[in-house]
Protein backbone atom coordinates (compact mmCIF):
# COMPACT_ATOMS: atom_id res chain seq x y z
CA UNK A 1 0.00 0.00 0.00
CA UNK A 2 2.87 2.37 0.75
CA UNK A 3 4.33 1.96 -2.76
CA UNK A 4 0.90 2.43 -4.27
CA UNK A 5 0.30 5.63 -2.31
CA UNK A 6 3.72 6.95 -3.31
CA UNK A 7 2.73 6.59 -6.95
CA UNK A 8 -0.56 8.34 -6.34
CA UNK A 9 1.13 11.25 -4.55
CA UNK A 10 3.56 11.55 -7.44
CA UNK A 11 0.58 12.06 -9.78
CA UNK A 12 -0.72 14.76 -7.45
CA UNK A 13 2.70 16.41 -7.56
CA UNK A 14 2.53 16.53 -11.34
CA UNK A 15 -0.74 18.43 -10.99
CA UNK A 16 0.75 20.94 -8.60
CA UNK A 17 3.77 21.63 -10.80
CA UNK A 18 1.93 21.82 -14.11
CA UNK A 19 1.47 25.25 -15.58
CA UNK A 20 -2.09 26.40 -16.04
CA UNK A 21 -3.10 28.43 -19.04
CA UNK A 22 -6.57 29.61 -19.95
CA UNK A 23 -7.88 27.83 -23.04
CA UNK A 24 -9.73 29.59 -25.84
CA UNK A 25 -12.98 27.85 -26.72
CA UNK A 26 -16.69 28.39 -27.26
CA UNK A 27 -17.90 30.27 -24.15
CA UNK A 28 -21.44 28.89 -24.54
CA UNK A 29 -20.35 25.24 -24.30
CA UNK A 30 -19.79 23.43 -21.02
CA UNK A 31 -17.03 20.83 -21.41
CA UNK A 32 -17.68 17.83 -19.17
CA UNK A 33 -14.93 15.21 -18.84
CA UNK A 34 -15.91 11.52 -18.79
CA UNK A 35 -13.81 8.36 -18.58
CA UNK A 36 -15.35 6.47 -21.51
CA UNK A 37 -17.98 6.71 -24.23
CA UNK A 38 -21.53 5.60 -23.47
CA UNK A 39 -22.22 2.17 -24.93
CA UNK A 40 -25.66 3.18 -26.23
CA UNK A 41 -27.75 6.33 -26.09
CA UNK A 42 -30.85 4.25 -26.76
CA UNK A 43 -32.62 4.44 -23.35
CA UNK A 44 -34.02 0.97 -23.88
CA UNK A 45 -30.56 -0.56 -24.18
CA UNK A 46 -27.72 1.33 -22.47
CA UNK A 47 -26.86 0.02 -19.00
CA UNK A 48 -23.24 1.14 -18.55
CA UNK A 49 -22.45 4.08 -16.26
CA UNK A 50 -22.10 6.79 -18.92
CA UNK A 51 -25.22 5.67 -20.79
CA UNK A 52 -27.22 5.68 -17.55
CA UNK A 53 -26.02 9.21 -16.74
CA UNK A 54 -26.29 10.89 -20.15
CA UNK A 55 -29.54 9.28 -21.36
CA UNK A 56 -31.78 11.07 -18.75
CA UNK A 57 -30.65 14.39 -20.24
CA UNK A 58 -32.06 13.28 -23.61
CA UNK A 59 -35.11 11.26 -22.56
CA UNK A 60 -37.89 11.22 -19.97
CA UNK A 61 -39.77 8.33 -18.42
CA UNK A 62 -43.43 8.31 -17.47
CA UNK A 63 -42.50 9.19 -13.87
CA UNK A 64 -39.40 10.28 -11.99
CA UNK A 65 -38.12 9.90 -8.44
CA UNK A 66 -37.54 12.73 -6.00
CA UNK A 67 -34.76 12.97 -3.42
CA UNK A 68 -36.69 10.67 -1.07
CA UNK A 69 -37.14 7.91 -3.70
CA UNK A 70 -40.84 8.75 -4.08
CA UNK A 71 -42.44 8.99 -7.53
CA UNK A 72 -43.74 12.17 -9.14
CA UNK A 73 -45.07 13.02 -12.62
CA UNK A 74 -42.77 13.26 -15.64
CA UNK A 75 -44.28 12.53 -19.08
CA UNK A 76 -47.36 11.28 -17.29
CA UNK A 77 -49.28 14.14 -15.69
CA UNK A 78 -51.00 11.60 -13.45
CA UNK A 79 -51.63 7.90 -13.07
CA UNK A 80 -54.00 5.59 -11.28
CA UNK A 81 -54.22 1.92 -10.35
CA UNK A 82 -57.87 0.83 -10.33
CA UNK A 83 -56.86 -2.72 -9.38
CA UNK A 84 -53.60 -4.60 -8.65
CA UNK A 85 -53.32 -5.73 -12.28
CA UNK A 86 -53.99 -2.43 -14.05
CA UNK A 87 -52.13 0.87 -14.34
CA UNK A 88 -53.48 3.84 -16.31
CA UNK A 89 -51.24 6.78 -17.26
CA UNK A 90 -52.55 10.15 -18.44
CA UNK A 91 -49.92 11.84 -20.60
CA UNK A 92 -49.15 15.52 -20.73
CA UNK A 93 -50.41 17.21 -23.91
CA UNK A 94 -47.54 19.68 -24.28
CA UNK A 95 -44.59 17.36 -24.84
CA UNK A 96 -42.58 17.25 -28.07
CA UNK A 97 -39.56 15.26 -29.11
CA UNK A 98 -36.38 17.07 -30.04
CA UNK A 99 -37.41 17.01 -33.72
CA UNK A 100 -40.71 18.76 -32.98
CA UNK A 101 -42.90 15.66 -33.16
CA UNK A 102 -45.69 15.51 -30.54
CA UNK A 103 -45.44 12.68 -28.02
CA UNK A 104 -48.55 10.49 -27.82
CA UNK A 105 -49.61 7.19 -26.32
CA UNK A 106 -48.41 5.40 -29.48
CA UNK A 107 -44.82 6.25 -28.52
CA UNK A 108 -45.25 4.81 -25.02
CA UNK A 109 -46.80 1.61 -26.38
CA UNK A 110 -44.01 1.21 -28.95
CA UNK A 111 -41.25 1.83 -26.43
CA UNK A 112 -42.43 -0.81 -23.99
CA UNK A 113 -43.41 -3.39 -26.61
CA UNK A 114 -40.12 -3.00 -28.52
CA UNK A 115 -38.28 -4.13 -25.40
CA UNK A 116 -40.75 -6.93 -24.69
CA UNK A 117 -40.99 -8.40 -28.22
CA UNK A 118 -37.29 -8.39 -29.12
CA UNK A 119 -37.33 -5.44 -31.54
CA UNK A 120 -34.33 -4.34 -29.47
CA UNK A 121 -32.25 -6.82 -27.50
CA UNK A 122 -31.78 -5.53 -23.98
CA UNK A 123 -31.28 -6.87 -20.46
CA UNK A 124 -33.97 -4.40 -19.40
CA UNK A 125 -36.63 -6.56 -21.07
CA UNK A 126 -36.92 -8.80 -18.01
CA UNK A 127 -38.01 -5.78 -15.96
CA UNK A 128 -41.33 -5.95 -17.81
CA UNK A 129 -41.99 -9.68 -17.50
CA UNK A 130 -45.05 -8.93 -15.37
CA UNK A 131 -46.68 -6.97 -18.22
CA UNK A 132 -49.27 -8.80 -20.30
CA UNK A 133 -50.35 -5.91 -22.55
CA UNK A 134 -49.72 -2.22 -23.23
CA UNK A 135 -52.65 -0.41 -24.83
CA UNK A 136 -53.38 3.08 -26.14
CA UNK A 137 -56.84 3.98 -24.86
CA UNK A 138 -56.67 7.31 -26.73
CA UNK A 139 -53.79 9.58 -27.87
CA UNK A 140 -53.12 10.70 -24.28
CA UNK A 141 -53.94 7.62 -22.20
CA UNK A 142 -52.01 4.37 -21.80
CA UNK A 143 -53.23 1.28 -20.00
CA UNK A 144 -50.80 -1.39 -18.80
CA UNK A 145 -52.24 -4.77 -17.90
CA UNK A 146 -50.25 -7.09 -15.64
CA UNK A 147 -50.06 -10.86 -15.33
CA UNK A 148 -49.38 -10.46 -11.61
CA UNK A 149 -48.91 -7.58 -9.16
CA UNK A 150 -45.56 -5.82 -9.63
CA UNK A 151 -44.39 -3.36 -6.99
CA UNK A 152 -41.40 -2.37 -9.13
CA UNK A 153 -43.12 -1.39 -12.35
CA UNK A 154 -43.26 2.32 -11.52
CA UNK A 155 -39.54 2.30 -10.86
CA UNK A 156 -38.93 0.58 -14.18
CA UNK A 157 -41.02 3.26 -15.93
CA UNK A 158 -39.09 6.12 -14.33
CA UNK A 159 -36.59 8.39 -16.05
CA UNK A 160 -33.67 6.77 -14.21
CA UNK A 161 -34.56 3.36 -15.69
CA UNK A 162 -35.82 4.06 -19.22
CA UNK A 163 -37.02 6.75 -21.60
CA UNK A 164 -39.80 7.03 -24.15
CA UNK A 165 -38.66 6.86 -27.79
CA UNK A 166 -40.63 7.75 -30.96
CA UNK A 167 -42.84 4.98 -32.35
CA UNK A 168 -41.00 3.02 -35.01
CA UNK A 169 -37.56 3.37 -33.43
CA UNK A 170 -35.57 0.25 -34.26
CA UNK A 171 -32.31 -1.38 -33.26
CA UNK A 172 -30.20 1.36 -34.91
CA UNK A 173 -31.88 4.13 -32.90
CA UNK A 174 -28.72 4.57 -30.78
CA UNK A 175 -27.04 6.21 -33.79
CA UNK A 176 -29.58 9.05 -33.99
CA UNK A 177 -31.52 9.15 -30.71
CA UNK A 178 -34.38 11.64 -30.36
CA UNK A 179 -36.01 12.19 -26.99
CA UNK A 180 -38.07 14.68 -24.99
CA UNK A 181 -35.38 15.69 -22.48
CA UNK A 182 -33.82 19.06 -21.72
CA UNK A 183 -31.15 18.40 -24.35
CA UNK A 184 -30.97 16.76 -27.75
CA UNK A 185 -28.06 15.03 -29.46
CA UNK A 186 -25.93 17.14 -31.79
CA UNK A 187 -23.16 14.63 -32.48
CA UNK A 188 -21.35 11.61 -31.08
CA UNK A 189 -18.04 9.99 -31.90
CA UNK A 190 -16.95 6.87 -30.04
CA UNK A 191 -13.91 7.38 -27.79
CA UNK A 192 -13.94 11.11 -28.54
CA UNK A 193 -17.05 12.98 -27.41
CA UNK A 194 -20.82 13.32 -27.18
CA UNK A 195 -22.22 16.80 -27.85
CA UNK A 196 -25.67 17.82 -26.62
CA UNK A 197 -27.54 21.04 -27.31
CA UNK A 198 -30.53 22.56 -25.60
CA UNK A 199 -33.79 21.04 -26.82
CA UNK A 200 -35.82 24.03 -28.13
CA UNK A 201 -39.03 22.04 -27.62
CA UNK A 202 -38.35 21.40 -23.92
CA UNK A 203 -39.61 24.82 -22.85
CA UNK A 204 -38.11 28.31 -22.48
CA UNK A 205 -34.37 28.46 -21.79
CA UNK A 206 -32.75 31.42 -20.05
CA UNK A 207 -30.12 33.25 -22.07
CA UNK A 208 -27.50 32.63 -19.39
CA UNK A 209 -28.11 28.87 -19.35
CA UNK A 210 -25.61 26.52 -21.01
CA UNK A 211 -26.56 26.04 -24.65
CA UNK A 212 -24.36 23.01 -25.25
CA UNK A 213 -22.73 20.26 -23.20
CA UNK A 214 -19.71 18.52 -24.68
CA UNK A 215 -18.89 15.24 -22.95
CA UNK A 216 -15.22 14.75 -23.79
CA UNK A 217 -13.75 11.28 -23.34
CA UNK A 218 -10.50 11.47 -21.35
CA UNK A 219 -9.61 8.03 -19.92
CA UNK A 220 -6.64 9.17 -17.81
CA UNK A 221 -7.48 10.76 -14.45
CA UNK A 222 -4.36 12.94 -14.28
CA UNK A 223 -5.10 14.33 -17.74
CA UNK A 224 -8.66 15.12 -16.66
CA UNK A 225 -7.36 17.10 -13.70
CA UNK A 226 -4.85 18.96 -15.87
CA UNK A 227 -7.57 19.86 -18.37
CA UNK A 228 -9.58 21.40 -15.54
CA UNK A 229 -6.60 23.37 -14.26
CA UNK A 230 -5.77 24.66 -17.76
CA UNK A 231 -9.34 25.87 -18.25
CA UNK A 232 -9.78 23.55 -21.23
CA UNK A 233 -12.64 21.79 -19.44
CA UNK A 234 -15.35 22.82 -16.98
CA UNK A 235 -16.62 19.80 -15.05
CA UNK A 236 -15.59 16.37 -13.80
CA UNK A 237 -18.01 14.35 -11.66
CA UNK A 238 -16.83 11.46 -9.50
CA UNK A 239 -13.94 10.73 -11.86
CA UNK A 240 -10.91 12.12 -10.05
CA UNK A 241 -8.84 10.27 -7.43
CA UNK A 242 -9.21 11.75 -3.96
CA UNK A 243 -5.48 12.52 -3.69
CA UNK A 244 -5.86 15.12 -6.46
CA UNK A 245 -8.63 17.03 -4.68
CA UNK A 246 -6.42 19.03 -2.27
CA UNK A 247 -4.48 20.47 -5.22
CA UNK A 248 -7.65 21.28 -7.13
CA UNK A 249 -9.19 22.95 -4.08
CA UNK A 250 -6.30 25.42 -4.05
CA UNK A 251 -7.02 26.52 -7.62
CA UNK A 252 -8.92 29.81 -7.49
CA UNK A 253 -10.69 29.08 -10.78
CA UNK A 254 -12.14 25.79 -9.55
CA UNK A 255 -14.72 24.76 -6.99
CA UNK A 256 -14.97 21.32 -5.36
CA UNK A 257 -18.42 20.36 -4.03
CA UNK A 258 -19.04 17.16 -2.08
CA UNK A 259 -22.01 15.26 -0.66
CA UNK A 260 -22.65 11.77 0.71
CA UNK A 261 -23.25 9.33 -2.12
CA UNK A 262 -25.41 6.31 -2.87
CA UNK A 263 -23.04 4.96 -5.54
CA UNK A 264 -21.74 1.65 -4.22
CA UNK A 265 -18.60 -0.17 -5.32
CA UNK A 266 -18.47 -3.94 -5.11
CA UNK A 267 -16.15 -6.86 -5.80
CA UNK A 268 -17.74 -9.67 -7.83
CA UNK A 269 -16.83 -13.36 -8.06
CA UNK A 270 -17.55 -15.87 -10.83
CA UNK A 271 -19.33 -18.67 -8.99
CA UNK A 272 -18.81 -21.04 -11.94
CA UNK A 273 -15.04 -20.87 -11.39
CA UNK A 274 -13.51 -23.96 -9.74
CA UNK A 275 -11.89 -21.98 -6.93
CA UNK A 276 -14.31 -19.09 -6.50
CA UNK A 277 -17.26 -21.47 -6.57
CA UNK A 278 -16.18 -22.44 -3.04
CA UNK A 279 -17.70 -20.09 -0.47
CA UNK A 280 -14.68 -20.51 1.81
CA UNK A 281 -12.45 -18.96 -0.88
CA UNK A 282 -14.79 -16.00 -1.33
CA UNK A 283 -14.91 -15.52 2.45
CA UNK A 284 -11.12 -15.69 2.64
CA UNK A 285 -10.85 -12.90 0.07
CA UNK A 286 -13.36 -10.80 2.02
CA UNK A 287 -11.40 -11.25 5.27
CA UNK A 288 -8.11 -10.48 3.48
CA UNK A 289 -9.30 -7.12 2.12
CA UNK A 290 -8.81 -4.20 4.50
CA UNK A 291 -11.67 -2.04 3.24
CA UNK A 292 -11.19 0.56 5.94
CA UNK A 293 -7.52 1.11 5.07
CA UNK A 294 -8.23 1.44 1.34
CA UNK A 295 -11.11 3.85 1.97
CA UNK A 296 -8.91 5.98 4.23
CA UNK A 297 -5.83 6.02 2.02
CA UNK A 298 -6.61 5.33 -1.63
CA UNK A 299 -9.98 7.11 -1.42
CA UNK A 300 -8.85 9.83 0.98
CA UNK A 301 -11.70 9.09 3.36
CA UNK A 302 -14.21 10.07 0.67
CA UNK A 303 -16.24 6.87 1.15
CA UNK A 304 -18.32 5.03 3.74
CA UNK A 305 -18.11 1.25 4.19
CA UNK A 306 -21.08 -0.61 2.68
CA UNK A 307 -22.82 -3.69 4.05
CA UNK A 308 -25.62 -3.67 1.44
CA UNK A 309 -26.28 -2.48 -2.10
CA UNK A 310 -29.13 -0.30 -0.84
CA UNK A 311 -28.34 3.20 0.51
CA UNK A 312 -28.46 3.36 4.34
CA UNK A 313 -31.41 5.78 4.19
CA UNK A 314 -33.57 3.34 2.21
CA UNK A 315 -36.64 1.89 3.93
CA UNK A 316 -35.56 -1.68 3.11
CA UNK A 317 -31.90 -1.32 4.14
CA UNK A 318 -30.34 -3.38 6.92
CA UNK A 319 -26.79 -3.70 8.19
CA UNK A 320 -27.73 -6.64 10.43
CA UNK A 321 -25.72 -8.98 8.20
CA UNK A 322 -22.63 -11.15 8.41
CA UNK A 323 -19.52 -8.93 8.35
CA UNK A 324 -16.03 -9.59 7.11
CA UNK A 325 -13.75 -7.39 9.17
CA UNK A 326 -10.08 -7.48 8.20
CA UNK A 327 -8.65 -10.76 9.53
CA UNK A 328 -5.75 -12.25 7.48
CA UNK A 329 -5.28 -15.17 9.88
CA UNK A 330 -8.88 -16.24 9.40
CA UNK A 331 -8.45 -15.87 5.64
CA UNK A 332 -5.49 -18.26 5.66
CA UNK A 333 -7.41 -20.77 7.79
CA UNK A 334 -10.32 -20.70 5.34
CA UNK A 335 -7.99 -21.29 2.40
CA UNK A 336 -6.46 -24.25 4.23
CA UNK A 337 -9.97 -25.60 4.81
CA UNK A 338 -10.79 -25.19 1.12
CA UNK A 339 -7.72 -27.24 0.18
CA UNK A 340 -5.40 -24.45 -0.93
CA UNK A 341 -2.19 -25.01 1.01
CA UNK A 342 0.74 -22.64 0.52
CA UNK A 343 3.61 -23.80 -1.70
CA UNK A 344 7.24 -23.13 -0.82
CA UNK A 345 6.88 -19.57 -2.14
CA UNK A 346 3.83 -19.00 0.04
CA UNK A 347 1.40 -18.97 -2.90
CA UNK A 348 -1.88 -20.84 -2.44
CA UNK A 349 -3.68 -20.05 -5.70
CA UNK A 350 -3.61 -17.71 -8.68
CA UNK A 351 -6.60 -15.55 -9.61
CA UNK A 352 -7.15 -12.90 -12.26
CA UNK A 353 -9.00 -9.62 -11.79
CA UNK A 354 -10.28 -7.89 -14.90
CA UNK A 355 -10.63 -4.13 -14.93
CA UNK A 356 -11.40 -1.39 -17.39
CA UNK A 357 -8.81 1.28 -18.14
CA UNK A 358 -10.41 3.52 -15.50
CA UNK A 359 -7.54 4.69 -13.31
CA UNK A 360 -9.46 4.47 -10.03
CA UNK A 361 -10.41 0.83 -10.63
CA UNK A 362 -6.87 -0.07 -11.66
CA UNK A 363 -5.47 1.49 -8.48
CA UNK A 364 -8.02 -0.48 -6.47
CA UNK A 365 -6.88 -3.67 -8.22
CA UNK A 366 -3.26 -2.94 -7.26
CA UNK A 367 -4.27 -2.40 -3.64
CA UNK A 368 -6.21 -5.68 -3.63
CA UNK A 369 -3.25 -7.42 -5.26
CA UNK A 370 -0.98 -6.34 -2.41
CA UNK A 371 -3.43 -7.30 0.32
CA UNK A 372 -4.35 -10.71 -1.12
CA UNK A 373 -0.66 -11.55 -1.51
CA UNK A 374 -0.41 -11.44 2.28
CA UNK A 375 -2.65 -14.52 2.55
CA UNK A 376 -1.11 -16.40 -0.37
CA UNK A 377 -3.39 -15.35 -3.25
CA UNK A 378 -1.48 -14.19 -6.31
CA UNK A 379 -3.78 -11.76 -8.10
CA UNK A 380 -3.03 -11.01 -11.74
CA UNK A 381 -4.52 -7.80 -13.14
CA UNK A 382 -5.76 -7.57 -16.71
CA UNK A 383 -6.95 -4.15 -17.92
CA UNK A 384 -9.08 -3.86 -21.05
CA UNK A 385 -10.85 -1.13 -22.96
CA UNK A 386 -14.25 -0.47 -21.42
CA UNK A 387 -16.30 -2.08 -24.20
CA UNK A 388 -14.19 -5.25 -24.14
CA UNK A 389 -14.23 -5.38 -20.35
CA UNK A 390 -18.03 -5.09 -20.17
CA UNK A 391 -18.48 -7.68 -22.93
CA UNK A 392 -16.22 -10.13 -21.10
CA UNK A 393 -17.97 -9.88 -17.74
CA UNK A 394 -21.39 -10.10 -19.42
CA UNK A 395 -20.46 -13.40 -21.07
CA UNK A 396 -18.84 -14.69 -17.88
CA UNK A 397 -15.22 -14.50 -19.08
CA UNK A 398 -13.79 -13.40 -15.73
CA UNK A 399 -12.83 -14.58 -12.26
CA UNK A 400 -13.02 -11.30 -10.33
CA UNK A 401 -14.03 -7.78 -11.30
CA UNK A 402 -15.15 -4.59 -9.59
CA UNK A 403 -17.88 -2.20 -10.71
CA UNK A 404 -20.21 0.35 -9.19
CA UNK A 405 -23.98 0.43 -8.97
CA UNK A 406 -25.10 3.91 -9.94
CA UNK A 407 -28.72 4.88 -9.29
CA UNK A 408 -30.09 1.38 -9.88
CA UNK A 409 -29.35 0.41 -6.29
CA UNK A 410 -31.76 3.05 -4.99
CA UNK A 411 -34.69 0.65 -5.23
CA UNK A 412 -34.84 -2.94 -3.91
CA UNK A 413 -35.49 -4.33 -7.39
CA UNK A 414 -31.69 -4.25 -7.63
CA UNK A 415 -31.65 -7.59 -5.81
CA UNK A 416 -33.81 -9.23 -8.47
CA UNK A 417 -31.88 -7.63 -11.32
CA UNK A 418 -28.51 -8.67 -9.92
CA UNK A 419 -29.15 -11.94 -8.08
CA UNK A 420 -32.31 -13.73 -9.28
CA UNK A 421 -31.68 -17.02 -11.06
CA UNK A 422 -33.82 -15.75 -13.95
CA UNK A 423 -31.74 -12.59 -14.39
CA UNK A 424 -28.49 -14.03 -15.66
CA UNK A 425 -27.22 -12.31 -18.85
CA UNK A 426 -28.70 -11.41 -21.27
CA UNK A 427 -31.82 -11.14 -19.08
CA UNK A 428 -30.26 -9.12 -16.28
CA UNK A 429 -27.06 -8.40 -14.38
CA UNK A 430 -26.56 -11.64 -12.46
CA UNK A 431 -23.11 -11.94 -14.02
CA UNK A 432 -21.82 -14.00 -11.08
CA UNK A 433 -24.33 -16.78 -11.90
CA UNK A 434 -25.63 -16.87 -8.35
CA UNK A 435 -28.65 -19.09 -7.76
CA UNK A 436 -30.50 -19.70 -4.50
CA UNK A 437 -34.06 -20.98 -4.10
CA UNK A 438 -34.74 -19.05 -0.89
CA UNK A 439 -33.57 -15.75 -2.39
CA UNK A 440 -35.66 -16.34 -5.52
CA UNK A 441 -38.74 -17.08 -3.41
CA UNK A 442 -38.28 -14.05 -1.17
CA UNK A 443 -37.74 -11.70 -4.11
CA UNK A 444 -40.78 -13.05 -5.91
CA UNK A 445 -42.93 -12.58 -2.80
CA UNK A 446 -41.63 -9.06 -2.15
CA UNK A 447 -42.42 -8.01 -5.72
CA UNK A 448 -46.09 -9.00 -5.36
CA UNK A 449 -47.27 -8.27 -1.82
CA UNK A 450 -48.41 -4.79 -0.84
CA UNK A 451 -47.68 -4.95 2.90
CA UNK A 452 -44.51 -2.85 3.30
CA UNK A 453 -43.60 -4.35 6.66
CA UNK A 454 -43.59 -7.87 5.19
CA UNK A 455 -41.73 -6.67 2.10
CA UNK A 456 -39.06 -5.16 4.32
CA UNK A 457 -38.74 -8.46 6.23
CA UNK A 458 -38.22 -10.27 2.92
CA UNK A 459 -35.55 -7.82 1.79
CA UNK A 460 -33.78 -7.96 5.14
CA UNK A 461 -33.50 -11.74 4.82
CA UNK A 462 -32.28 -11.39 1.20
CA UNK A 463 -29.52 -9.02 2.32
CA UNK A 464 -28.54 -11.41 5.11
CA UNK A 465 -28.47 -14.39 2.73
CA UNK A 466 -26.36 -12.53 0.17
CA UNK A 467 -23.89 -11.57 2.89
CA UNK A 468 -23.63 -15.24 3.90
CA UNK A 469 -23.29 -16.63 0.35
CA UNK A 470 -21.08 -13.74 -0.83
CA UNK A 471 -21.52 -13.70 -4.62
CA UNK A 472 -20.25 -10.12 -4.32
CA UNK A 473 -18.48 -8.24 -1.54
CA UNK A 474 -19.91 -4.78 -0.97
CA UNK A 475 -17.00 -2.39 -0.49
CA UNK A 476 -18.12 1.21 0.09
CA UNK A 477 -20.47 4.04 -0.83
CA UNK A 478 -18.48 6.67 -2.69
CA UNK A 479 -19.01 10.32 -1.81
CA UNK A 480 -20.35 12.33 -4.73
CA UNK A 481 -17.71 14.89 -5.71
CA UNK A 482 -18.15 17.56 -8.35
CA UNK A 483 -15.17 19.62 -9.55
CA UNK A 484 -16.09 22.54 -11.78
CA UNK A 485 -14.88 25.83 -13.15
CA UNK A 486 -16.43 28.75 -11.29
CA UNK A 487 -17.80 30.13 -14.54
CA UNK A 488 -20.38 27.32 -14.40
CA UNK A 489 -22.94 28.06 -11.70
CA UNK A 490 -26.28 26.76 -10.48
CA UNK A 491 -25.05 23.20 -10.09
CA UNK A 492 -24.42 20.85 -7.19
CA UNK A 493 -23.57 17.13 -6.93
CA UNK A 494 -26.34 14.59 -6.52
CA UNK A 495 -26.08 11.68 -4.10
CA UNK A 496 -26.55 9.17 -6.94
CA UNK A 497 -23.91 10.81 -9.12
CA UNK A 498 -26.29 11.51 -12.01
CA UNK A 499 -25.83 14.43 -14.42
CA UNK A 500 -29.29 15.94 -14.10
CA UNK A 501 -27.83 19.05 -12.47
CA UNK A 502 -26.75 20.05 -15.99
CA UNK A 503 -30.36 20.97 -16.76
CA UNK A 504 -29.87 23.98 -14.47
CA UNK A 505 -26.27 24.79 -15.40
CA UNK A 506 -25.59 28.45 -16.11
CA UNK A 507 -22.51 30.17 -17.43
CA UNK A 508 -21.51 33.33 -15.63
CA UNK A 509 -19.70 36.28 -17.15
CA UNK A 510 -16.50 35.26 -15.34
CA UNK A 511 -14.03 33.72 -17.80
Amino acid sequence: MHKLLAGVLCAAGMLALSGCHAARRDPGTVVFLIESSPNSLDPRVGTDAQSERIVPLLFDGLVERDAHFQFRPALAASWQQPDPLTLIFHLRHDVRFGNGRVLTSADVVWTLNSMRDGTVLTPKAASYNSVSAVEAMDPWTVRIRLKEPDNFLLGNLSSSAMGIVPAGSGADFWQHPVGTGAFRLKSQEIDKDVVLERNPYAGPVAKIAAQRIRFEVVPDATTRALELRKGAADIASNSLPSDMLPVLKQDAALEVDETGGTEVQYLAFNLRDAALGKRAVREAIAYAVDRRLIARTLLGGEAQLAESLLPPTHWAFTDDVKRYDFDPARARALLDKAGFAADRDGVRLHLTMKTSTDEGTRLLAVALQQQLAQVGIALDIRSEETATFLADITRGAFQIYSLRWIGGNEQPDIFSYAFSTSRMPPHGANREHYSDEEVDRLLDEASRISNEQQRRADYVRVQQKLAEDLPVENLWYLDSILVHNRRVTGIKPSASGDYLFLRDAKISSLQ
